[in-house]
């Protein structure tokens, strides 16, 4: 009988402890991250940052029926850890947005103070509004990273890195964005290019 109880205490502390792990399990296919580097400096070129939808979400439509649109939800952060823009940019199926990290991304801060390296995570979402997003899978994207090569600046470029998205971390982003929009007046707000004016 001991046996029996010892062995229904062990799947008890078991099943508990994969509960436990699968609530910290978020979704990757809908959250990822990447820095930016080397940020408004003179001489230094801008960096950019690519967003693809692959068209997962779209349905048979015929020719000109716009569907499976997704928005990039983007937050921008200062080496400090504070979010500094946020906005969301529309990006049609098998579309491209590029967003500029100088004159796009850190244009309008909320601080108001010049952004020389950070942190941006992006959101793939079928609304809007980086304040509220409804998950959608389907974005991909790239980005350049301005390195200081001594006498020079040298680019590179590297995939955003596919996230784990759990919900405590995607309520964070959206109230700080809300808090960003609503105190900064103005400030604190991303633009986003049209697709057509990529490059």
């Amino acid at each position: 009988m001991k046996k029996v109880g010892v062995l229904f205490l062990t799947l008890v502390v078991f099943m508990l402890g994969v509960n436990a792990l699968a609530q910290n399990v978020g979704d990757k296919t809908v959250y990822a991250v990447t820095y930016y580097s080397n940020a408004n400096y003179t001489g230094a070129p801008d960096a950019v940052l690519r967003i693809i939808n692959d068209g997962q979400t779209s349905t048979s439509q015929k020719e000109g029926v716009p569907n499976g649109n997704s928005w990039a939800a983007i937050y921008v952060f200062d080496d400090s850890q504070e979010l500094q823009e946020c906005c969301s940019c529309y990006v049609s199926a098998d579309g491209l947005l590029s967003e500029w990290v100088n004159t796009q991304l850190l244009a309008n801060p909320l601080t108001g103070k010049v952004n020389h390296v950070g942190v941006i995570k992006v959101i793939s979402s079928s609304g809007d509004d980086p304040t509220n997003n409804s998950l959608v899978p389907g974005l991909h994207g790239t980005m350049t990273h301005v390195q200081n090569a001594t006498s020079s600046w040298a680019v590179t470029e590297t995939p955003l890195a596919d996230s784990n998205l759990v919900s405590a971390e995607q309520q964070a982003l959206q109230q700080s964005c809300s808090f960003t929009i609503t105190l900064g007046s103005g400030a604190g707000v991303c633009s986003c290019t049209p697709e057509d004016d990529d490059f």
